[in-house]
């Protein structure tokens, strides 16, 4: 009778071998099985020391002059178009959507060469938002490091800058947990903004890093909108009509809170116009730039007319969801945005888990129209030979799942 395999492996080992090795056993592996509560994920704790106390929040109580106006020069005009520096560490990239994000993975943040940093500029110009997970060598001193590299830091007015000092550009989010969750205070398509547009040169390229925060599944992901596609997905005579408007952008609201909050504000609020149609000068394109959080008015028009353009546009970019892309965040993950053809929109649900991110931003040109603009939608669709969108509204069709 031959023995079974195992019972020949066994002789093998234990006699021709001349010795006993029981090493080669099978083990039994035992599973631990999965716990799970659904809509809730485990709390980490903070009770021990921790590594980021250095940039906990702070409210100095300083006051600053007015920004006086800078010279700018966007670094992604020297940038690759087919970013061949920035990828050439990459092990992967993927877009979130055809209009907007890229995950790129495989590169350091903290180690770009200027070529890489232009390609990075360029890309962000294109996409919008660009994502890099686990960037544990970036700290915060790089990351001001990079963003000096795109253009003057900006100092905010009223938002939390870290505790150690000499750290003033940057802005602080942080909630511990225990918070108040904010949702009853806005409605949810207030809550959409490109940063601090009231500046005369509101910020491009800005970096957002999530130090500590909820796990996987566990709330306070952020959103993004395409003001490029938002501009695309209005007819002709609307884009026309918009063209020839400049908006109002106000940093007062943003002000009266903060002192009705008992906190400092260290830059007088302003009014600043800025066309409703800009241009961007590395693509050539043309974005909306409006968003709900800072946009209080239209220049020339009635009251009713202003409210309600700026009611039609703020849901195009608030409920159009091929424009946008959603981020779930994990620690050490880094978002890069520009904020010229960028709204974003922090969402809420985290109550329990402690939220810590940090982030840097440029100031840019001030905001021009130039009519010689183009299309993003049109200029890649002739590219790649798609069929031109269809901007007959009243046709009948079936609805798409």
């Amino acid at each position: 009778m031959i023995a079974p395999n195992d019972s020949i492996r066994s002789w093998t080992r234990d006699n021709y071998l001349g010795h006993k090795d029981t090493s080669w056993r099978r083990r039994v592996e035992v599973k631990k099985p999965i716990t799970y509560e659904p809509g809730r994920t485990p709390v980490e704790s903070h009770d021990e020391f921790y590594e980021h106390e250095d940039l906990r929040p702070s409210f100095p109580n300083l006051h600053w002059d007015p920004l006086n106006e800078v010279p700018y020069h966007d670094k992604g005009i020297h940038g690759d178009p087919h970013f061949r520096n920035l990828l050439a560490s990459a092990t992967d990239v993927v877009d979130c959507n055809p209009k907007l994000g890229t995950e790129i993975h495989g590169v350091n943040l903290a180690r770009l060469t200027d070529a890489q940093k232009n390609d990075l500029a360029r890309l962000i110009s294109v996409r919008g938002v660009v994502f890099f997970r686990g960037q544990t060598d970036f700290d915060i001193d790089a990351q001001r490091r990079l963003g000096a590299y795109f253009g003057k830091l900006h100092r905010h007015a009223t938002t939390s800058v870290p505790r150690r000092a000499g750290l003033e550009d940057v802005h602080v989010v942080f909630n511990d947990g225990t918070a108040k969750d904010q949702r009853a205070v806005f409605a949810p398509t207030f809550l959409w903004h490109s940063d601090v547009t009231y500046e005369v040169q509101p910020p491009s390229y800005t970096s957002l890093k999530v130090l500590s925060g909820p796990p996987r599944g566990g709330g306070g992901d952020t959103l993004w909108s395409s003001q490029y596609g938002a501009y695309d997905l209005l007819s002709k005579p609307m884009q026309r009509y918009l063209e020839g408007l400049s908006a109002v952008h106000s940093a007062h609201m943003q002000a009266e809170g903060s002192r009705a909050a008992g906190r400092p504000v260290r830059r007088d609020p302003i009014l600043t116009e800025h066309p409703l149609v800009r241009t961007h000068p590395v693509t050539g394109w043309k974005p909306l730039f409006i968003n709900p959080g800072f946009v209080t008015g239209i220049v020339g028009v009635p009251k009713s007319e202003s409210i309600a353009i700026i009611g039609y546009l703020n849901e195009i970019i608030s409920t159009t969801q091929e424009i946008h892309v959603r981020y779930q965040w994990q620690k050490n993950d880094v978002a890069f945005w520009d904020n010229r053809i960028c709204n974003h929109s922090a969402s809420y649900g985290f109550t329990g888990h402690r939220r810590h991110a940090v982030r840097v931003a440029s100031q840019a040109e001030r905001p021009i129209f130039d009519p010689a603009g183009k299309s993003q939608e049109e200029e890649i669709s002739a590219r790649f030979g798609l069929a031109k969108v269809d901007e007959h509204g009243t046709r009948q069709s079936n609805y798409n799942d």
